[in-house]
């Protein structure tokens, strides 16, 4: 998956004089896809979220579908920038298409993304040109731009070679997915995935349905009409307040459970109710099932833990039974830390360690069983997929890690400083007891075990390549 590097289209001095465009470059990388495979890609919902690098806070605020003619974004890029509004043009249908700028932080830009068959599946060609404000004061920034572009590209190229490996067999056999909570940051990034993979999305929302294609339910009072669900394959459950997000009094606790274990609940009577509807549940639950178990080496057989966590875990895994018992094959992905720049715990970690003051927590020995969120999206499509995926899983990386090393993998990444301590006493009184203990002190050192015997193949095995990646680290140079 080398990234071939080749050369600018040569801009003459008249149009730069106009304010067009005075600098370019260009990135190429080889797809295992046709290109017209390729381009469907990129035409899909999600694409743009598959592609939207994640050390950066970029959001929509507003789009066109599609990639055609006069097809529109708007981006916010936060401070100080803001607003960035681009066109689509020079649409040939599994060939190429352009982007322009109609207004943003550049005087001038064009992308131009072209797919160019070879005898081995593709050529995907990205020329970006660009001119700064301020000319020509403004020359020296030229060399930031390229290397960003370069930063960007490397992770656009990687996602793309990565998702075509089976893009084009889930398409031509497309199914028809339910997701539970798609609000929250894995549910949206699931969404993108498996939309780009081909397959339709039908998200499940309470309240009135805002698009079509929606579903409504209401999870707190046990509400889903069992019809709403006919003509689905299968449903991805997520939905569940946020373990970390407040302190856990006995209201809190009461929403963390009620979340869970209520909307699975109402899920899974009305999947054995269903008329033609989904056989495959893929309904969420986490590694703190196992409770803290030192060093012990988990898999799915090894017998539940203790504590909070461990009786939510619990009590949310068997609501689905009656779904099991009505003939739905239920799996249950034991999610681990999922590591995300733009969400979860990752998310809450990098600004301290950015200012150098990251470090171990408590002793450091505590085994975190973690996975990256690309290879959790695969490894949810494959539960869905394989057939033999049955009851719990561990969804994690094949090697868990001390909280020591993955201390000293994030601060490489991040190349800062990564031995700044906090101790399990300082934690204590931040967040009580009972929350630092189960949520940050604890440890599982749990194996995919079900994955691996049944064939899944995890992209991201390693931590320190992953984050670099996430992270920017690796760049992409092109030639001007």
């Amino acid at each position: 998956g080398a990234h071939e590097l080749g050369g600018a289209q040569t801009l003459t001095a008249r149009a730069a004089a106009r304010g067009a465009p005075d600098r370019g470059v260009t990135f190429r990388t080889r797809l295992a896809a046709t290109a017209e495979q390729a381009f469907a890609w990129h035409e899909r919902p999600g694409a743009h979220e598959r592609l939207s690098p994640p050390w950066r806070s970029v959001r929509i605020v507003e789009r066109s579908v599609g990639v055609r003619d006069g097809a529109r974004i708007t981006l916010d890029l936060g401070f100080p920038v803001r607003r960035w509004r681009l066109e689509h043009h020079g649409h040939e249908p599994g060939r190429m298409f352009r982007d322009r700028q109609l207004f943003g932080p550049f005087a001038a830009y064009a992308h131009a993304h072209r797919f160019i068959p070879d005898a081995e599946g593709c050529l995907l060609e990205d020329h970006v040109e660009w001119r700064l404000p301020l000319r020509p004061w403004s020359s020296p920034m030229d060399a930031l731009v390229r290397r960003e572009f370069g930063r960007q590209f490397a992770w656009r190229h990687e996602v793309t070679r990565r998702d075509m490996k089976h893009a084009p067999a889930r398409a031509a056999a497309p199914r028809a997915i339910g997701v539970t909570g798609t609000t929250g940051f894995l549910g949206r990034e699931l969404c993108a995935y498996l939309t780009t993979q081909g397959h339709r999305v039908a998200r499940l929302v309470r309240g009135r349905p805002a698009e079509s294609g929606e579903i409504a339910w209401d999870p707190v009072r046990g509400e889903l009409d069992p019809r709403q669900l006919s003509g689905l394959d299968a449903i991805v459950h997520l939905s569940g307040a946020g373990i970390a997000d407040q302190a856990w009094t006995e209201t809190r606790r009461r929403e963390l459970k009620e979340s869970r274990v209520r909307s699975t609940a109402t899920l899974a009577r009305a999947l054995a109710a269903a008329q033609n509807g989904p056989r495959t549940l893929v309904s969420a639950s986490a590694v703190g099932w196992y409770g803290d178990r030192g060093d012990e080496e988990l898999s799915e057989s090894s017998a539940p833990g203790g504590g909070f966590l461990a009786e939510l875990a619990r009590d949310w895994e068997r609501a689905a039974l009656p779904a099991a018992a009505a003939g739905v094959r239920v799996s249950h992905p034991r999610i681990g830390l999922v590591l995300w720049p733009k969400g979860g715990a990752l998310a809450q970690l990098l600004p301290v360690f950015r200012i150098g003051a990251g470090g171990p927590l408590g002793n450091g020995r505590a085994w975190w069983s973690w996975v990256g969120l690309h290879d959790l999206l695969d490894m949810l499509l494959f539960a869905i997929e394989t057939a033999s995926v049955s009851g719990p899983w561990n969804a994690v990386a094949p090697e868990p890690i001390r909280q020591a090393d993955f201390a000293r993998a994030l601060g490489r990444a991040l190349g800062r400083p990564w031995g700044t301590p906090a101790p399990a006493i300082a934690l204590r009184t931040l967040l009580g007891r009972e929350r630092a203990d189960e949520l940050l002190l604890s440890s599982q050192c749990a194996r995919p075990r079900v994955l691996d015997e049944a064939g899944f193949r995890h992209h991201d095995p390693d931590l320190l390549p992953l984050l670099e990646r996430m992270l920017g680290r690796p760049c992409l140079e092109g030639e001007s």
